[in-house]
């Protein structure tokens, strides 16, 4: 009666039922989890040690990382299932809690935390997919491939470009940018963030870009100074995106480029809490409006990455400015 109080003690905190309901669909790492939950590194390795300890967790290692999963998933063998495994193999003698867990995991999808826990994962598995990471399917297994080199191999074929990277953040895809552009310029509002930009600048030795501090409303920069306006994930943070649009249009030189990648509309609305979000993202309609508002061109909006059970679509947009 002592272990079965115990353990029950042990389910009677959110943060790890939270932690068991993510891992019913999957193995992850702490850093993942820690993503995932919104709960600190620490505070995240502390429940799973509880959890492991109670025989609820197990832990595996792989190339170098630790994975944590349901003790009693059988995720690394062919042709079972993890409810097969419960009703038939009974591994740790908790089959019936499983099965209980379940139900209220299942019932429990309308809860807050739990659509927000659940968008996260879904972030989580989607930079998996993106980033090529086999997680232990030796088919995936080739050497040297990778999303970053073919992105990067597309920049061979465009000429030597002037670009402004606008609400840059700390200056990722400025770099990456800065590898086939004559110049840029990451712009962000920020001086915390553009410092950490510079820094990760001067780590890698970048020396064609520029950091300016700028609102999206009223950019540094001269008119018809700049051949590509890239605004990644960057136009639902304006107060007013039509505002936000006529300043890309304005520093862009005749036959330059707005080149635009956002979220389409969705239902997160933790995301203005957690990261300021002015708007929950924009219907491929309206995104194409207020690119056609901004008199720009060859307007064009299409879906640059939706996978299934994520609550987020990346849409990619693009419009052509002329003389004014």
């Amino acid at each position: 009666m002592q272990q079965t109080s115990t353990l029950f003690r042990l389910l009677g905190d959110t943060t790890r039922l939270r932690l068991l309901r993510v891992l019913a669909q999957d193995r992850f790492n702490v850093t993942e989890l820690t993503g995932i939950l919104g709960v600190a590194q620490s505070g995240v390795s502390r429940h799973l040690g509880l959890l492991k300890d109670a025989g609820l967790v197990v832990e595996e290692r792989e190339a170098g990382f630790v994975y944590y999963r349901l003790a009693d998933d059988p995720s690394t063998s062919s042709g079972s299932s993890r409810a097969k495994s419960r009703d038939e193999g009974r591994l740790n003698g908790h089959a019936s809690l499983w099965a209980l867990l379940d139900t209220q995991f299942a019932s429990a999808t309308g809860d807050r935390a739990v659509r927000e826990d659940e968008s996260r994962l879904q972030e989580v598995l989607r930079h998996r997919k993106e980033h090529f990471d086999t997680h232990g399917d030796a088919r995936q297994l080739v050497p040297g491939r990778s999303w970053a080199a073919w992105a990067r191999a597309l920049g061979h074929l465009l000429p030597p470009l002037d670009v402004a990277d606008v609400g840059c953040g700390e200056g990722y895809l400025t770099l990456e940018a800065a590898r086939w552009a004559r110049s840029v310029i990451g712009i962000d509002r920020s001086d915390e963030v553009l410092e950490r930009a510079r820094a990760l600048a001067a780590r890698r030795r970048v020396t064609n870009v520029q950091w300016k501090k700028g609102d999206l409303a009223r950019l540094p920069l001269r008119d018809a100074s700049i051949d590509v306006t890239l605004l990644s994930q960057s136009l639902h943070h304006a107060a007013d995106p039509e505002d936000a649009l006529a300043e890309a249009v304005r520093v862009l030189r005749p036959g330059g480029r707005v080149l635009l990648l956002d979220l389409r509309e969705h239902d997160q609305t933790w995301v203005r809490n957690r990261f300021g979000d002015q708007h929950l993202g924009f219907a491929d309609a309206d995104l194409e409006a207020l690119l056609r508002r901004a008199r720009l061109t060859d307007v064009r909006v299409n879906v640059g990455a939706r996978h299934t059970g994520d609550p987020f679509t990346v849409l990619i947009a693009s419009g052509v400015a002329h003389g004014r």
